[in-house]
């Protein structure tokens, strides 16, 4: 048995050790999060544990600190019945003060910018709170950084309580009092190194005060993006200009106060690159779906663990989960687009066809099927345009004005027209070009407004937007 009276993992008690009583409200499952050893990874001499913060409710470690802000605004008087929560964040803290505060009777305004996934901002809307999108490419003390906005709405709102995540104690007070203690526990009070990454610092530094008192040994490692100022600053004491990354909800182009740099003892930067294919593996390899940021955190593990010359136990976290990143992180053609996926490159047209007909990618309707089902297919693919295909062969194309020109008319008829098949609204007259030329043969297709058809001889390789051909410019850096 566990210090706690619980059947300790493993045991014939195990399974039924997670069968509990009905609990009183979902906020009473924040926490207490299960730890997972990753044994199909090269991890040197040392032993890597994963931390599933995921299994939070909202489904990210910022539940914690949410749920502490509100309590000690409640408690301080800072927050009453009926107000309003603002916060600037990447959209985790939001989920969790959403998460915690609408069923409380509170008002989340949300400040998010505009890099992240659509998964968490459909999902911060559908728990009711209201969203404000603004730029990410922008830093502090320009208008509409989205912390200087946060605090903006916050000073114009009557009674607003702007949780600043940044800066208020509660949020590192969450980790040294619940996620420290639980670790600690988790691993039966041998802890050699916990790995972190820094987006508000709240993680590293309730963390790190924890540890300082119960386990001096314990290193902190921080996990940082490349691009983001944290690293670089601790290993050469010197704030470098802050670049652009990818990786949501961790780095930053300044040092949060709630960040204790001081208790960092080894630092890594970790590209893009590195974290997709990490977070990836660790779906495809342990089965576990993790976000983008717990892939800069393995990754950084990983390097640490095969550094060490003795054994360790190191433990790092899954900070949200991977279900928030299926159209980013999961999907082939946005790594492609983003160039961070591994491609053969030619030097030529064929570099630029996302959706390859060779390897089946190609979005593709029939002459035959209906308008409504191509209109539905572009839908769901996010395209514009679709080639049509008749026994492997490219015999058209049908885009929205085309759709739209044979659907437009009176009501009567309407749904009859969008039953017709595809031939009667597609073009037939193709311009094509040969995969093995260059860049300057698109300009002439995009100005006369059509879509660039690729062919390699006879065969249909594949199609280049304009869209597409911004991507590649933006990428060949």
């Amino acid at each position: 048995m566990s210090e706690h009276g619980k059947a300790a993992p493993g045991s014939p008690d195990g399974q039924s050790s997670r069968l509990r009583p009905p609990y009183k409200s979902v906020l009473d499952l924040i926490g207490q999060t299960p730890v997972v050893e990753l044994t199909k990874f090269d991890t040197g001499k040392c032993r890597l544990f994963i931390k599933l913060e995921s299994q939070n409710p909202g489904g990210s470690i910022k539940d914690r600190i949410a749920l502490s802000m509100i309590a000690a605004a409640e408690r301080e008087g800072r927050l009453k019945r009926g107000g309003t929560i603002v916060e600037a964040t990447a959209g985790n803290t939001g989920l969790g003060l959403a998460q915690v505060g609408i069923p409380k009777g509170y008002r989340i305004v949300l400040v998010v910018p505009d890099k992240m996934s659509r998964e968490k901002i459909q999902h911060l809307r559908a728990l009711g709170a209201e969203v404000r999108m603004t730029r990410s490419d922008v830093g502090k003390g320009h208008p509409e950084y989205y912390q200087d906005m946060a605090e903006k709405i916050a000073a114009e709102v009557p009674g607003a309580f702007y949780a600043n995540q940044f800066a208020n104690p509660a949020n590192p007070l969450a980790h040294e009092t619940t996620t420290g203690p639980e670790i600690f526990s988790q691993l039966n009070s041998d802890v050699d190194a916990v790995v972190v990454g820094v987006g508000s610092g709240g993680t590293l530094t309730g963390l790190g005060r924890y540890f300082a008192k119960v386990s001096p040994k314990t290193e902190m490692v921080l996990a940082d993006p490349v691009g983001s100022v944290l690293a670089p600053l601790i290993k050469t004491g010197k704030m470098e200009e802050a670049g652009s990354w990818t990786v949501e909800g961790i780095g930053e182009d300044f040092v949060p106060p709630n960040a204790d740099l001081s208790l960092v003892k080894k630092a890594y930067s970790i590209s893009d690159k590195q974290s997709m294919l990490a977070v990836r593996d660790l779906l495809s390899r342990e089965g576990i779906l993790a976000g983008s940021s717990s892939g800069t955190l393995l990754s950084a593990a990983l390097r640490y663990c095969r550094e060490q010359t003795v054994p360790k136990r190191v433990v790092t976290f899954v900070c949200d989960s991977g279900n928030k990143y299926l159209s980013k992180v999961f999907d082939d053609f946005w790594l492609a687009e983003q160039g961070l996926a591994e491609h053969e490159q030619h030097g030529d047209l064929r570099d630029l066809v996302m959706r390859s007909h060779r390897t089946g990618d190609t979005v593709y309707v029939g002459p035959d099927e209906s308008l409504l089902n191509a209109y539905g297919r572009m839908r769901r693919s996010d395209v514009s345009q679709l080639p049509v295909l008749e026994d492997g062969k490219l015999i058209g194309i049908v885009d929205e004005s085309d759709i739209l020109a044979k659907v437009d008319g009176p009501y009567d008829g309407r749904w009859e027209r969008f039953n017709g098949p595809v031939r009667t609204a597609m073009t037939s007259n193709l311009h094509t070009l040969q995969a093995s030329q260059t860049l300057d043969a698109l300009l002439p297709v995009f100005d006369r407004n059509e879509v660039a058809i690729i062919f390699d001889g006879d065969e249909f390789v594949g199609l280049i937007t304009r869209i597409d051909l911004i991507n590649h410019l933006r990428r060949a850096r």
